[in-house]
This record gives C-alpha cells, structure tokens and sequence, in this order.
C-alpha cells in the first residue's frame, strides 16, 4: 500500500474527531448528526482536510483482507467504535509514515480490541459466553457477525474455552494467526503463536488446524497437540496436562531443562534473563508462581547449583555456582 503523496501529520485533538465522525456516520447517523458533522467539517479547512484523509483512509482500509485491516472496523458496540476512532486517528497523525507502520506486526498488537504487557494475564468473557484467557504479552482482535466468530491472535498465547453459540444455525469459531487456523469443534484448546509456528493443545473437544497456504488440515483430539506452520498441519503429538497451568498463575517444570525453563520465565519477565550454556542442561522441576518472577529466580540457587547474577534488575544471567563476575 502506497502513502498518499503531501500528507503532512495533522493536530492530534482533530484527528480523533475526525475520526469519530468517520465511524458514527458508518454507523448510520441521524439527520442531526449528520448536520453537525456537516457543520463541524465547515468549521475550519483543518477539519475538512482531517475528513478527507479519514474518509480516504477508512475506505481503504475497509478493502484490506481482515488481518491487515483495521481490527476493529464497522464494530457496532461503543467499546469497539472508540477503538477503530483510536486507530484511524493514529493514523492520520502518524502520515505518511503511518501507512509503513500499520502493516508491522507490533503497531497491529498495540491496536489490538484485547492485550496484555508482559508478566499479565486476563481472563474475558465474550459476547457469545466463550471465555478467553490471554498469557503473557498477547494480543488478540474479536470479529463476530452473522455468520461466524473470528479469533485474531497477533501475538503470546491464549485459552479458549468455547461457548454454545445461541444462533440457528450455530456459527463456527475459528481462531487465526499468521501461520493459518484453527477451527474449535465444540472445544477448549490452547493456541501459542510462535515465530515460525503456532502451536494447538487440545484439553477437550477437537480442533481442526488449516494452514494458511496449504489445502491439508489435521484434526486434534483431547489431550493431543501440533504445531502447525503456514504449510504444513504439524504431526499430533501428546500434550502437556499441564500446559494450561498458566492460567493459574503457575509455571509447572518436570525435569525441565534450565536453558527451556529460563526461556519460559523470562515470557513473563521484563527486561533481558539469561541462560549461561554451562548450566543450561541441568534439570528443575516444581511449580513455581509466576506472579514473582525474583521469588522464583532467587529459590533456583536453593534446588540446583547455580547463581543468579544481576547485572541490574532488568538483566538477569543464570551462571554456574561460584561464578565471579
């Protein structure tokens, strides 16, 4: 997609009208409304040139494939129209270099409808009573209409505890990411978004994984798991009964490898942790709360022979006992 040619970034205070008028218009305002919009446009050559690129934007916008578009787009709820206002009006302030932006994956996961920083988790409840539990450092868009429910994961990990749909006939839930989807055939699952692969555990029900530019799917059962890649389904395989311990708050390590271990902790950890290679391969186990991550690190000397140095507080390396530095 090519910026539009002399656009220069614009007040920030008529950006977000504008872009509120955008989206209450798309809405199907009344007469009124439609006067005051007509007349706050009028107002000033500032306001109408913030219409035009809202206008320009929005329509262009709306004809992108959905993982691309705004995520929030044409939402009728008021939580979701503020939430494409704030988008379309970062945009039109961030011009030209908001156009480059909007495609990178960070800029779509601070867009998200529902996210969360590292070392938080959430549990929500959805419209149709399908209950969404979010890990670490995710994000995740919702888009339901007649005819079906969409899961856009962009980033982390989430649960999805699905719903009976109360429509006739019933809609499918689906769940995408850059790699494909997955499809909950009356289920609760796990799906983790990974760099070159998400990966699906299935606690009940099944999953149907398609990936995005292949034809073959897979069909999961309960207590299996794939990691899928945008051409290939993955091969089933056992999942962890306790992959799902995260949405307790627990970190759950049997015989782990310390260089995994401190790769799962620092999802939850802000700031740099890490693993010296010597000790990498020496094993942990127990369950560990993850609500303090310095609780667990400063236990890890008590179990293994190891030393946490610190560095500072955001960098944290994990080194054979005796170490100096």
């Amino acid at each position: 997609m090519n910026a539009p040619a002399h656009v220069s970034p614009m007040d920030e205070r008529i950006a977000i009208a504008a872009a509120e008028w955008y989206f209450r218009l798309q809405e199907g305002a009344s007469p009124d409304e439609q006067t005051a919009c007509a007349a706050w446009r009028a107002a000033d050559p500032r306001h109408e040139l913030a219409w035009q690129r809202a206008e320009q934007l929005g329509k262009t916008l709306a004809g992108l494939p959905p993982q691309l578009a705004l995520p929030t787009l044409n939402r009728k709820r008021a939580n979701g129209r503020r939430n494409a206002a704030k988008a379309l009006a970062l945009l039109l302030c961030a011009a030209p270099a908001g156009w480059l932006a909007w495609n990178s994956q960070p800029a779509r996961e601070r867009l998200a409808e529902h996210r969360t920083a590292t070392g938080q988790r959430r549990e929500i409840t959805l419209a149709d009573g399908t209950r969404l539990h979010l890990n670490t450092a995710s994000a995740v868009d919702v888009r339901y209409d007649a005819h079906a429910r969409v899961l856009q994961l962009h980033a982390g990990e989430i649960l999805v505890d699905t719903a009976l749909d109360s429509y006739n006939p019933p809609r499918p839930l689906r769940v995408e990411t850059r790699h494909g989807a997955a499809h909950a055939l009356g289920t609760r699952f796990t799906l983790r978004q990974e760099a070159d692969h998400t990966r699906v555990s299935v606690l009940a029900g099944a999953v149907r994984i398609q990936p995005a530019g292949s034809q073959e799917h897979l069909i999961l059962q309960p207590g299996q798991q794939a990691r899928f890649t945008q051409t290939t389904p993955g091969t089933p395989q056992d999942a962890d009964p306790q992959g799902a311990e995260w949405t307790r708050g627990l970190l759950i390590a049997r015989n782990m490898r310390l260089g995994d271990f401190a790769a799962e902790l620092a999802r939850h950890r802000a700031g740099l942790l890490r693993c010296d290679p010597a000790v990498a391969d020496q094993r942990i186990s127990g369950a560990f709360q993850l609500d303090d991550t310095d609780a667990i690190l400063a236990s890890l000397p008590r179990a293994i022979p190891i030393q946490v140095h610190y560095r500072s507080r955001y960098w944290v390396t994990l080194t054979p006992a005796g170490t100096r530095h």
